[in-house]
């Protein structure tokens, strides 16, 4: 006998990707994807409007990223139940994620029963992490400090994010809701905290951390 139906909202920026994850969730009766979007703004308006049971957010979005999208949505609901399921599988950008209101974290390397199992498990208000994400925080645990990243606010890591992108200041301030002038002290104090000079050598401990430039050029 089944329970009540999950609804369940994706949040990927590829539809192909969509679609197989609907397949995989619908296959179960108790689950139902009630929407659909491919960026952050189109996430939050789908939250507002469908109000699903839990939100399956990917963090690779064009523009805002998942981890922003979901701050969007916990700010307007802040019971919102919002599972990550990424490629990223480092302990990086699974703490981030904790850290900013996620339930559960599944990568996208796990066995297709591990999502729906996700799926259910967060519906009921309980924490998930696939099993190659404990892994991965628990050797992290295991070392003294934990990463340099650590040291950034969650504005400032997806300030820094946007930066190795390639996107210029005036667009960052534009995707987050803030003035340039916010953004470029963001900007101004991650440098300080790496203690670096400008755009390459920021670059460069952002690659260390697992952060990586999607094909633009490194920011000034």
């Amino acid at each position: 006998m089944t329970g009540p139906e999950i609804s369940v909202l994706l949040v990927d920026d590829h539809a192909v990707v969509r679609e197989g994850y609907r397949r995989l969730l619908e296959v179960n009766a108790s689950l139902h994807v009630c929407g659909e979007a491919a960026n952050a703004a189109v996430a939050y308006q789908q939250f507002c409007a469908l109000r699903p049971d839990v939100v399956v957010m990917d963090l690779s979005l064009p523009g805002a990223s998942g981890i922003e999208a979901m701050r969007r949505i916990l700010a307007r609901e802040r019971a919102a139940r919002v599972l990550i399921f990424s490629v990223h599988e480092d302990a990086l950008y699974v703490r981030r994620a904790l850290d900013a209101g996620a339930l559960g974290y599944v990568t996208k390397a796990s066995a297709p029963d591990v999502l729906v199992q996700a799926v259910r498990t967060v519906a009921l208000g309980t924490r998930y992490l696939s099993p190659d994400v404990s892994h991965s925080l628990a050797m992290r645990t295991a070392l003294s400090a934990g990463p340099p990243g650590r040291q950034l606010s969650p504005r400032e890591f997806e300030v820094l994010r946007m930066l190795v992108q390639g996107y210029p200041l005036p667009t960052i301030a534009e995707k987050l809701g803030l003035s340039q002038k916010t953004v470029a002290n963001h900007q101004s104090a991650i440098r300080q905290k790496f203690g670096v000079d400008n755009g390459v050598q920021l670059a460069q401990i952002a690659s260390r951390l697992g952060l990586h430039a999607s094909g633009s050029a490194a920011p000034a």
